[in-house]
């Protein structure tokens, strides 16, 4: 009997010792942390077993509210640190120690592997330096070509809606423009999907969407082996099925049509390529070479899918909520649609180039207050692999997943004047004190792993917006629909559980 109380107590003491060597220096700092009372074992992840959707995104503003600008959660025994504060945000994203992204993109695997937005290390400086040449403005200005023809298919798609000038949500239209674009700009390829509204592609996009967010809050989802018993699993499964059967078909055909082998490289010639060699991505992975072997078609895939999943949903988060502002406040729309008239003319027919693009500098800054107020990507996460310690009160520990928001960021008073108002012209003024902390507005993140495609997805949302606005006049929509929004989902890309919708008028 007494052997058996001194094995007991020893293992205990081996339990209690194995706890403080893993989680003893994320207590001890955890607790210097604000937040709310955490249970053993559990932490605070009762909190959101039944909150839906857009009650996770407002339940972060309470805990903001309640603790101050940073503030942490116990996700079981995982710590969650999340922050508004610009300080945070500086010392995580522009640093070339905290590269790692959190734990919460390791659900994002199954569908993107280790593409640039998951990849860490050797592999992540590696892809990144293949990747970053194919958005120099040579290339990007072959693209302006396809934003244009497909903004022209977008505007007749919309032409019905113009005639009955009753409310509708734009957001779908966009989401399948956004599509058409990505694929033929990434891949060479059309899948006509504003031809074809029931896109098996966007469905599986938008069930891969909700599932990373499911685990991401849900903690039996977060464990791989209580999500395999779940329902989740079989969605995830038909998801992966449709877009990786996508694009490795794509890979393949393109192989073919290129007769690309080793050694194969992109003739600057050549203007018979698919679409006039502006397949420069994938055109560009199948040429590149690493260590003197190409790359085989899985590591090809991997960037192909995440070229698609970060340019198709986060421009269509960005394009719709652009839209929703034009008609909200008809002063600003009227200043873009002047602009437009004084640098392309009033001829709807006529094609723009990169140039006449750049050259709608209102327009940038209506962008700007768009992702001030309704960042595409509402939060980013990094894994610490060390301490971080941010000025004299902040230390945030090594092995905690820290997580920046820019949608409560950039609605803070005390980075922004009037916060809450749109109020473009605050990017042609800002003072120096607000410029002095440049990391208070980061939606496209910023530092070592800023967006590499910033400057397609801005020339894009250019193109179809100018496009749209030489043809219609947005209207906004009345009280009762307008009250069904409001209720922002942060998943993997900000979007409205109501939808965006507007009303359009036809301009004469």
């Amino acid at each position: 009997m007494a052997l058996w109380v001194l094995s007991l107590v020893a293992a205990s003491i081996g339990v209690a010792f194995w706890i403080y060597q893993r989680f003893g220096h994320l207590l001890k700092y955890g607790a210097k942390i604000p937040g709310y009372p955490a249970l053993p074992v559990i932490g605070n992840a009762l909190e959101y077993v039944n909150k839906t959707p857009h009650e996770f995104l407002e339940s972060v503003g309470e805990n903001f509210a309640a603790h101050g600008k940073t503030f942490r959660v116990w996700m079981g025994p995982d710590l969650m640190v999340v922050s508004k504060d610009a300080r945070v945000a500086e010392a995580v994203l522009s640093s070339q120690k905290f590269l790692d992204k959190s734990n919460e993109y390791d659900f994002l695997r199954p569908w993107l592997a280790n593409g640039l937005l998951t990849s860490t290390g050797r592999k992540w400086h590696s892809r990144r330096k293949i990747i970053t040449p194919t958005f120099h403005f040579k290339i990007l200005e072959q693209f302006v070509e396809i934003f244009d023809r497909q903004s022209s298919v977008f505007v007749e798609k919309l032409r019905p809606h113009a005639v009955s000038e009753e409310a509708f949500d734009i957001y779908p239209l966009v989401t399948l423009c956004a599509l058409d674009v990505i694929c033929e700009s990434a891949m060479g390829t059309k899948v006509n999907a504003q031809e074809d509204a029931e896109s098996e592609y966007v469905r599986a996009v938008k069930d891969m969407s909700y599932i990373v967010h499911q685990r991401t809050f849900k903690i039996l989802a977060r464990m791989n082996f209580t999500f395999n018993l779940m329902p989740y699993r079989g969605v995830q499964e038909q998801a992966l099925k449709v877009l990786h059967g996508y694009t490795d078909s794509v890979i393949k055909s393109r192989r073919r049509e290129l007769g690309a082998t080793s050694g194969w490289k992109i003739d600057e010639n050549d203007n018979d390529i698919g679409i006039r060699k502006k397949v420069a991505f994938l055109d560009m992975l199948l040429a590149t070479t690493v260590d003197g072997k190409p790359l085989e078609d899985l590591e090809i895939r991997e960037e192909v899918d995440t070229f698609m999943f970060e340019g198709h949903d986060t421009t269509t988060s960005a394009i719709s909520f652009l839209f929703r502002c034009l008609a909200e406040n008809p002063k600003v729309q009227a200043k873009v649609y002047e602009e437009i008239l004084t640098v392309i003319g009033n001829d709807v027919s006529r094609p723009v180039t990169l140039q006449v693009l750049n050259d709608l500098n209102y327009l940038d800054l209506v962008i700007k207050e768009t992702l001030r107020l309704y960042p595409s990507v509402p939060a980013y996460a990094r894994n610490l692999k060390e301490d971080m310690i941010v000025g004299k009160d902040i230390t945030i520990p090594a092995g905690c997943n820290l997580v920046v928001v820019p949608f409560y960021m950039g609605r803070d008073a005390d980075y922004f004047e009037r916060p809450n108002e749109f109020w473009p012209e605050r990017f042609a003024t800002e003072t120096s004190a607000e410029k002095a902390n440049p990391y208070r507005y980061v939606p496209f993140s910023a530092g070592p792993r800023n967006c590499v495609g910033q400057k397609f997805a801005v020339a894009e949302i250019k193109s179809l917006v100018s496009k749209t606005l030489r043809h219609y006049e947005v209207l906004p929509v009345g009280a009762a629909r307008a009250a069904k929004t409001g209720r922002f989902v942060a998943e993997l890309i900000l979007r409205d559980e109501g939808g965006v919708p507007v009303r359009l008028r036809k301009r004469m």
